[in-house]
């Protein structure tokens, strides 16, 4: 644990300084008079758990976190504000006073009696049957860097008032609109340790940090890091000052100063270029696309509406001439005639059509194609693979550009999830972190290399539910398809999706070397894996005032878009 060392100037001036207050009760109040029992680190003790458990203690301490509301945390943080010698014992607790104890405010110097337990990992007192304030107190926080050493946890800082100078980042805010929770991290946002060299998972752990806004509402009306806008990962924040409490599994920082987060990673209008291209095709999970209401996707008429419209301003942004699309229910024809229909009223009657999967399977979604008529025409059949490996069996069609040049065919693939529903044997998580069903991915991606090696110059795109350094990639890999996306994104945008606050590519566009000589850029369009799920088209739990029919939060997959120059295809307009 960094030692609570002389502060720094910046550290003063941080330095929680409040006054005597009104209500703080005299120092010879009689409840005052009598001494406390124990000192914090004593309850605290060198551990995990106290070692004063379930024993009624009376200590003595500065309040630094004041969380007493009903829809708070129901008490309040005291810390003593001169630290014993033992780095491992931390020298705050937190409170639990409900209804009937006395109401306190930040900088009281209180004593509080009360029996010392461990609730779901947190040291607190618990119930706390007296409360004095006995004056007024300061506490300076301790300044604390990530990624924390090797082996060391919070939990000597546990309920301490703490500081973190260094610039973190923001990585994942997937429960923000729900729990007001946001996590950031040490050294930029956290990737994926299976989508590049360099990832440790246990490096990633040490170096973040949730952030809690010590509500216990779920989907406040107020909800934090939304104003001026919604904060996105890889924005980041300096000087965060907060209490550090422990819940649900994990230690969790409940700022008691504002954190403002600076704008590093800003909203992108348009897609990056992809240089000077002929035909251009993206990549693009809609993220349960359904028409029928009720099932996946949206819930309501209403939901269906503001979900098509945000599909179509992103297919509109992307101005592709070839689009594979993921999770579009298999209805037939018609969830696909639907986004399809809805797009040409935006960008011009006929502009776009689609080509019919001739054998979707049998799972509630499928994989399609739609394409720009005025700009390339299908060659040929459409064709899938025959392997039964496929619960979405994958959508290949040649195409050649309208005004000639050599045909290329675009593969759409959808691999098996990482969810482990029904997963055994090798299907299995294996804990090697490519999660469940990766031997299944690994026998479809040689099915798709299959498809790939009787087809005309394959693109093949999706997808794939496999990050860079797994299996099934290394196996298409082998077959000679290369990922794209290294030659053309930097490593800091090279993602597609975040999970678990850890960034990656999951969607991906592969080539083998003749057609990969046509690729004139790739770029990833990061509209959808940086937003929370509080701006997509759910109407429930989601603020009205964020729901915008953009494309952003259209999906949680960002659209993957790739040029290509095809030998003898005219020159684009």
């Amino acid at each position: 644990m960094p030692p609570a060392s002389a502060p720094s100037a910046a550290a003063l001036a941080i330095a929680l300084t409040i006054g005597s207050g009104s209500g703080a009760a005299p120092a010879d109040d009689p409840g005052c008079s009598a001494p406390p029992t124990h000192r914090i680190a004593q309850v605290q003790g060198p551990g995990d758990a106290t070692p004063l458990s379930g024993r009624i203690v009376r200590v003595e301490g500065v309040v630094t976190g004041d969380f007493q509301r009903g829809d708070q945390l129901g008490g309040f943080f005291l810390q003593d504000p001169s630290p014993d010698d033992d780095p491992a014992t931390s020298e705050g607790l937190f409170a639990y006073a409900g209804p009937g104890v006395r109401d306190v405010r930040v900088g009281d110097r209180v004593l509080v009696t009360g029996r010392a337990v461990e609730f779901n990992g947190l040291t607190e007192l618990s119930p706390v049957t007296a409360v004095d304030v006995c004056g007024t107190g300061t506490v300076e926080p301790v300044r604390y860097r990530l990624p924390r050493p090797e082996g060391v946890t919070f939990e000597p800082v546990e309920n301490m008032l703490v500081t973190f100078p260094q610039e973190l980042t923001a990585t994942e805010h997937y429960r923000l609109g729900r729990y007001g929770e946001l996590t950031v991290s040490a050294g930029g946002r956290l990737f994926q340790p299976t989508d590049r060299p360099g990832v440790s998972a246990e490096r990633n752990d040490r170096r973040r940090l949730l952030i809690d806004d010590g509500s216990t509402v779920q989907n406040p009306a107020t909800i934090p890091f939304t104003e001026p806008h919604v904060v996105r990962p890889g924005d980041t924040v300096r000087g965060l000052t907060g209490v550090l409490g422990y819940g649900f599994g994990a230690y969790r920082l409940h700022p008691t100063e504002p954190a403002v987060f600076r704008r590093a990673n800003p909203r992108p209008a348009a897609p990056g270029p992809v240089g000077p291209a002929t035909v251009k095709v993206a990549s693009f999970n809609t993220l349960n696309w359904f028409t029928t209401v009720g099932g996946r996707g949206a819930t309501t008429p209403l939901e269906r509406e503001r979900q098509l419209a945000k599909l179509v301003a992103a297919l509109k942004g992307m101005d592709a001439d070839v689009v594979g699309l993921m999770e579009v229910e298999n209805n037939g024809d018609a969830a696909v005639k639907a986004l399809v229909d809805r797009l040409n009223a935006a960008v011009g009657a006929g502009a776009y059509s689609w080509i019919r999967h001739p054998g979707p399977g049998g799972d509630a979604i499928h994989v399609a194609l739609i394409y720009r008529p005025g700009r390339v025409r299908p060659v040929g059949p459409a064709r899938t693979a025959a392997d039964a490996v496929f619960e979405r069996p994958p959508l290949a069609q040649t195409f050649r550009h309208a005004g000639g040049g050599t045909p290329f065919t675009v593969i759409v693939g959808h691999l098996k999830s990482k969810r482990c529903d029904g997963a055994s044997g090798p299907d299995a998580d294996q804990g090697d972190g490519q999660g469940c069903y990766n031997a299944r991915r690994v026998r479809q991606a040689r099915a798709l290399a299959e498809l790939a090696a009787a087809v005309p110059h394959p693109l093949v795109i999706g997808d794939l539910n496999s990050y860079g350094r797994e299996d099934p990639i290394k196996t298409l890999a082998a077959s000679g398809l290369a990922g794209q996306t290294e030659r053309f994104v930097p490593a800091g945008r090279r993602y597609s999706h975040v999970f678990d606050g850890q960034a990656g590519e999951l969607d991906h566009v592969l080539a083998p070397p003749a057609l990969a000589r046509w690729i004139t850029g790739v770029t990833i369009w990061h509209i959808n894996a940086d937003e929370p799920p509080i701006v997509d088209y759910n109407t429930e739990d989601n603020p009205p005032r964020l729901y915008r029919p953009d494309a952003y939060r259209s999906s949680d997959h960002d659209p993957v878009i790739v040029g290509l120059r095809p030998p003898g295809a005219p020159q684009r307009r």
